[in-house]
């Protein structure tokens, strides 16, 4: 079954956007123009479907990734102090 489809112009699609809408929500396609030159379709919403663990088994880390890392301890605490500032080094 195809959609209806109802043409509008931008000043009746600003006018009118929520009788658009509802129009939509119950099956209906409106065609949005601007001088007669069609710009946008309003049409019903559909989600998509959002799947978890979908890349499991396809990315590898190590888990160095998460600890620190020397060369930015060093841009960020310098040589001769630590996290603390307590003097040590960066490990």
């Amino acid at each position: 079954m195809g959609y209806v489809t109802v043409n509008v112009n931008i000043h009746e699609a600003k006018t009118h956007l929520s009788r658009l809408l509802e129009q939509v929500a119950a099956g209906e396609r409106v065609v949005i123009s601007k001088a007669g030159t069609p710009i946008a379709d309003l049409v019903p919403h559909q989600a998509e479907i959002v799947t978890f663990g979908g890349m499991k088994g396809e990315v590898a880390y190590s888990d160095q990734a998460f600890g620190i890392d020397p060369d930015i301890q060093q841009m960020f605490y310098g040589s001769d102090s630590g996290p603390a500032g307590d003097g040590d080094a960066a490990p």
